[in-house]
């Protein structure tokens, strides 16, 4: 393949390409955490324990990750922008739905539902993303799209906690789907079709082997627990952050709680300060950084001064965000085929470990309280430390051979 076929810095249309990413990436976790400032209210409202209510959330996340592994497939055969865009639709569609549902475990279907429509989108972006950027280009694309992941998060939380303290979490989640749809124009207006990308017919044969080829990559193995532990870890601190914040001695009200979700700004601002990162000093050296910053950040929200746990909380929102972006792009680079499929299980992995992580949370959280949850989160980013440790002596063992 030559290179005057990839999409390259400074022309126009790598600047649709991102704009379009951006908004993608502001669609999906726009919708997917939505719900969580509203984990209070569901508890309230339906009578239900916060490890219960945030199913809302752990469901749609599992659903997400295991639709992933078969959307990057599917794409092979049908394409990548017809997916992606599909995708965005159905899940927006979904949103405006949700808030009819009669009872808590309706709602729990619809947002399962939702979780495998949203799947479409992120298993084939990175894909479509390394294939069709030029590779000097790739980090910073790759941050700015991971940016767009981080804006979404930071309004989705921030839009539907405002909106239910002044009317109520339905007219939040509909308006929500109004905002996705139109997102979901402009991507599909903005976004080139593939050029590098050819069709395969779908060969489940293959893709099995495939499947297992890369689950048999030591490498990649270690990059899909350091994403799953990044988002677990992350997940586990927004949702039960909230719960503490509501109760003594903190005794915040839900719109002020709301407002910790600003910190995902940070996310932004961290992603594409990576992808700079990464092409100036290195993966290895990032990562590393990055998960310093997300164990000083965590240990800090231990504290009982609250500027101290707000201080310590954005913290580590900086070096998640910083982990997830090099990672994710990690990934692209290990793998030379199957690039859609191996950057799906990259995000069942990712979005697996909020399921997991998330709800082990709440146990921990009900029974213990909130340093318990801190302690967990700290056992898993040392667990990160010593995989990423694992890896590294792999890339050096590796480029010595």
């Amino acid at each position: 393949m030559k290179d005057t076929q990839y999409i390259k810095k400074g022309t126009k249309l790598y600047h649709k390409t991102n704009l379009a990413f951006f908004v993608a990436g502001f669609n999906t976790f726009t919708i997917l955490y939505c719900v969580q400032p509203l984990l209070p209210t569901f508890t309230h409202h339906y009578e239900i324990s916060p490890t219960v209510a945030s199913l809302s959330l752990s469901l749609t996340t599992i659903a997400l990750a295991i639709a992933m592994l078969f959307f990057g497939s599917l794409s092979d055969a049908l394409g990548r922008k017809k997916v992606m865009l599909f995708s965005m639709i159905a899940a927006s569609i979904i949103c405006l739905v949700i808030p009819f549902s009669p009872t808590f475990q309706w709602l729990l279907i619809l947002r399962t539902i939702q979780g495998i429509a949203l799947a479409g989108l992120p298993s084939i972006a990175m894909a479509y993303l390394s294939e069709e950027i030029s590779p000097k280009s790739l980090g910073a694309a790759m941050g700015l799209y991971i940016c767009g992941n981080a804006l979404g998060s930071t309004f989705g939380r921030m839009f539907s906690g405002m909106v239910s303290g002044v009317a109520d979490w339905q007219t939040a989640i509909f308006l929500v789907g109004i905002i996705s749809l139109i997102a979901s124009i402009i991507f599909g207006l903005f976004l080139p079709r593939s050029s590098n990308f050819r069709p395969s017919n779908l060969d489940v044969g293959r893709m099995g082997r495939s499947l297992k080829g890369h689950l048999l990559n030591g490498k990649l193995i270690c990059l899909f627990i350091l994403g799953f532990i990044l988002l677990g870890t992350n997940v586990a601190m927004f949702n039960y952050m909230s719960f503490t914040l509501l109760e003594e001695p903190y005794s915040l009200s839900q719109s002020v709680v709301s407002s910790i979700f600003l910190f995902f700004i940070l996310g932004m601002v961290s992603s594409i300060i990576a992808g700079k990162m990464v092409d100036s000093y290195g993966k290895k050296r990032t990562v590393i950084i990055s998960l310093s910053i997300v164990l000083v950040g965590v240990a800090l929200t231990l504290s009982s001064n609250l500027l101290l746990k707000l201080g310590g909380t954005a913290i580590s929102v900086y070096g998640i965000f910083s982990g997830h972006s090099v990672a994710s792009s990690w990934v692209g680079a290990i793998v030379s085929q199957n690039k859609a499929q191996a950057t799906s299980l990259y995000l069942f992995f990712y979005y697996a470990g909020s399921s997991v992580i998330g709800t082990l949370g709440g146990v921990i959280w009900s029974t213990i309280g909130w340093n318990g949850v801190v302690w967990m989160n700290i056992l898993f980013i040392v667990i990160a430390f010593f995989i990423m440790n694992i890896l590294f002596k792999k890339s050096e063992k590796d480029a010595v051979a």
